[in-house]
């Protein structure tokens, strides 16, 4: 055999850490100034392309923005580099719209007030030059569009104005010398409609042409969001996740005992496909926390629960899925168990990554990154509240072990990101010899919050558990030595699908990275 047929390449090593640097804040407070609650950002989602973002909030409003600095070139980011293209600026988003997405209720059969509060949002596929997305509270789910549509206006007569008033003028339709100010849609200041005094008399011989007041389609465009349909009355608890399907025509909703199976179209009917109610409500156990589908095979979706386990499922096997195609769950130590140990394995929030291999989870503790092909346990765990272990009693008592931590993974699945407290969040790197574990602060200076910390030695949980309890052995510190704050917890953000990209909520702010 010819020894040039056989090329030896050496491995490419791990990426470089990135280092992040601040794009842009909305929302941003100023010293001492008070939250209100209904501002709190409670919900972050990209689109598919990147190029729209939207929030939810406490009060039930739905913001979007939409990405600017690929307009000027007319090509996407990605297209720009690898035509070496020059790209000078960060990216750079501007606030597009908002509409109020749902309102209070009240249950009067249940005797129950239910929040305006936006549990999630995912963005559909646009149709026709119009973007859609579902947003859901915790009891009810609306599919939104929302579209540019030219202003209708109202041009008005050509009389003289002492005798006769329109409501409205557009300068190609009127004689006058004082038009009247118009307003969108036929309005106008003075809501006249009067048109003729009592002592108006047509000249002799009439005018010489009559322009009766007319609709005007003008070229001034409007953004205007409508609710084209209300999922509602299939939940008996709080939904915690809505997820749409690769197939473009479903989507799944998940309380805390029963998943349901929607079509977009369709608004008074749904498929329950998961139900671990048991028939004596003493005998609960566990309840579904987080439920997604598979990005690109339309059968499958996964659901974690409160033990810290997560269930595959397929929905070609039956109709209800009681049964898993495959379950992951790590095996408790032997000697660990506590009163907490159930509540920090816990899982707050599941995220496939692009490519649908992989499955990222957060519980209280840790991050864990899941090969769907080997169901024996977590390929990564990455530390992130160790630090936290010894105030587990004062977490319990101010309620902050319930709470509940998103994760995200970078489009290119090479790091993944989640939220701490302090307004901090962590980036880590997942591909095989990397040892990137970055902690970012939700401030305009990022990497004030950083510091030297030391390569992780290895991924194995009890080695990782050692080196990060050395550091944290002071009470009332975070990994790097700064106090942390309880009240300041960043439990929303989001990772652009094809750049290094962050989005992420601290309380009212929405805060934007890049690297």
């Amino acid at each position: 055999m010819n020894g040039c047929d056989e090329v030896a390449t050496a491995p490419a090593g791990p990426p470089q850490p990135l280092e992040w640097k601040f794009s842009q804040v909305f929302g941003e407070r100023t010293a001492g100034e008070e939250v209100q609650e209904v501002d709190i950002i409670s919900a972050i989602e990209f689109d598919k392309t990147g190029d729209h973002l939207a929030t939810g909030d406490r009060g039930g409003r739905v913001v979007l923005f939409e990405r600017t600095d690929t307009k000027d070139h007319g090509a996407s980011r990605r297209d720009l580099e690898r035509m070496d293209y020059p790209i000078n600026r960060h990216p750079e988003f501007r606030y597009k719209t908002e509409f109020q997405s749902h309102e209070p209720e009240f249950d009067y059969l249940k005797s129950l007030e239910i929040e305006e509060k936006i549990n999630k949002i995912r963005w559909c596929q646009t149709a026709n030059g119009a973007q859609f997305l579902l947003s859901t509270n915790d009891k009810t789910i609306k599919f939104w569009k929302v579209q540019e549509k030219k202003l209708k206006k109202i041009s008005e007569m050509n009389l003289n104005p002492p005798k006769a008033v329109g409501n409205g003028s557009m300068a190609c339709s009127s004689n006058s010398n004082s038009p009247i100010p118009c307003l969108a849609n036929g309005g106008s200041p003075d809501r006249s409609y009067n048109y003729l005094d009592n002592d108006f008399s047509f000249p002799p011989g009439g005018l010489p042409s009559l322009r009766l007041p007319v609709v005007v389609t003008s070229q001034e465009t409007n953004l205007v969001a409508r609710c084209r349909r209300v999922y509602a009355h299939a939940h008996d608890y709080h939904i915690n996740s809505i997820s749409n399907n690769s197939d473009g025509e479903t989507f799944i909703s998940a309380d805390d005992l029963r998943i349901n199976l929607w079509n977009l179209e369709i608004s008074n009917q749904s498929f329950n496909i998961v139900d671990v109610k048991p028939a004596n409500m003493e005998d609960l156990t566990e309840v579904i926390t987080s439920a997604e589908f598979h990005p690109t095979h339309c059968n499958m979706l996964a659901y974690s629960s409160s033990k810290g386990s997560i269930r595959l499922i397929d929905l070609r096997q039956s109709a209800l899925c009681d049964s898993h195609a495959k379950l992951f769950e790590e095996p408790e130590p032997p000697g660990s168990r506590s009163f907490f140990t159930e509540i920090i394995a816990s899982i707050s929030d599941i995220k496939f990554a692009k490519d649908g291999r992989y499955i990222l989870s957060r519980d209280y503790m840790t991050l864990k990154l899941w090969d769907i092909n080997m169901d024996s346990g977590p390929v990564a765990t990455f530390q992130v509240h160790e630090y936290l272990r010894p105030k587990l009693c004062d977490l319990y008592e101010n309620d902050s072990i319930f709470d509940k931590f998103e994760c995200c993974l970078s489009g290119d699945g090479l790091r993944v990101a989640t939220g701490s407290y302090s307004n901090l969040f962590r980036v880590f790197g997942c591909s095989p010899g990397s040892t990137e574990a970055t902690t970012l602060e939700a401030s305009k200076n990022p990497m004030r919050r950083q510091v030297q910390t030391p390569s992780r030695p290895s991924r194995s949980l009890s080695s990782i558990t050692r080196v990060v309890r050395r550091g944290a052995e002071t009470s009332g510190v975070d990994a790097n030595g700064n106090a942390f704050d309880f009240t300041t917890k960043l439990l929303h953000l989001a990772w652009h699908p094809t750049e290094n990209s962050i989005a992420c909520a601290a309380a009212n702010s929405l805060y934007m990275y890049y690297a």
